[in-house]
């Protein structure tokens, strides 16, 4: 039992419900005898500005060729893909401005953001999301944020993403978690499969440090070290007779990367970077894309043969 009052889940849910849509998807595919046929799909979206831009995640929209949203009063528009990330799973779509309902107008209301960096385990938060369309508002589950900082596997790499107990079903991909102000905290995604009473979401952190680069872009500039690394461990560093047990071991640099450039070679242990204490890739990949962009220079302690120095360099663009 959630120790919370009705009236507080209520009022929250009604401040972002009409933001909420539903996404229909249309693919067209072929058989192996070459014959065209549509596959549909659904999820769940939410309205970030005036302008008719809905954030999604990008497996709901994903190779799709043809978009219906389905707004909060039922009405229905065409819709366009603007940007798409697949290292992040999130997308946005325009809905068409232009379709109107007799003398109506479309309008669209957006959604207000938090800050996922307030977030805390054992808060109260809710999931919504549109997976059918219908009149009566979007459906809606609650629970607690049960994780922070969970470090998920995907193919495109790893993603710190949010963990709840509040239900995430496959339609409601795309949807929004919120808290009890109303404000959307991460953005849902039903990708993972395994696990029973486990809902992943992406924070709303990340999702508005590369929000402006979908829309204005359609993709994700991001910054790029240029290395591969592995985590350092007491086997790792006994075979290979290293100095120290703990870090990031860079296993291959890329030519011509800013990690090239700065003079870091294979073999190189990095300790920390700006100061923050490195024990893992991943940690390497969530500062970068949490706190640096494009041209930001950052400093990198390298232990290279026990000996230890810093390394500065500039952030350049991914190619």
């Amino acid at each position: 039992m959630i120790p919370m009052s009705e009236e507080s889940i209520v009022t929250a849910v009604e401040k972002v419900s009409k933001s909420v849509v539903n996404i229909a998807s249309v693919k067209m595919m072929q058989d192996q005898l070459f014959r065209v046929f549509p596959i549909q799909g659904v999820g769940s979206g939410i309205i970030i500005d005036s302008r008719g831009h809905i954030l999604t995640n990008n497996h709901v929209i994903e190779g799709t060729d043809r978009l219906r949203v389905t707004l909060g009063d039922s009405k229905q528009v065409s819709a366009k893909v603007v940007g798409t990330d697949e290292e992040t799973d999130l997308a946005v779509v325009r809905a068409d401005l232009l379709e109107i309902y007799g003398n109506d107008e479309v309008k669209f209301q957006p959604a207000n953001f938090g800050n996922s960096e307030e977030l805390k385990v054992g808060q109260i938060v809710m999931a919504l999301g549109n997976p059918f369309g219908l009149t009566g508002g979007p459906t809606v589950t609650a629970g607690i944020i049960s994780s922070l900082n969970r470090n998920v596997q995907f193919e495109n790499g790893i993603l710190e993403l949010v963990q709840t107990d509040a239900a995430i079903n496959p339609g409601n991909s795309g949807g929004p978690l919120i808290n009890t102000k109303g404000e959307v905290v991460a953005i849902n995604t039903a990708k993972i499969p395994y696990g029973q009473g486990i809902g992943f979401a992406v924070p709303i952190n990340i999702v508005k440090s590369i929000l402006t680069d979908l829309v204005e872009n359609g993709h994700v500039r991001r910054p790029w070290l240029g290395i591969s690394t592995v985590k350092l461990n007491p086997r790792i560093a006994s075979f290979y007779r290293l100095p120290i047990v703990h870090g990031a071991l860079i296993v291959n640099v890329e030519p011509y990367s800013p990690a090239d450039n700065a003079g870091l070679r294979r073999g190189d242990i990095i300790e920390e970077i700006d100061g923050n204490k490195i024990d893992s890739p991943s940690q390497i990949s969530s500062y970068l894309r949490k706190k640096k962009t494009i041209n930001d220079r950052v400093t990198v302690l390298v232990n290279r043969y026990g000996r230890v120095y810093e390394v500065p360099f500039q952030m350049e663009a991914h190619p």
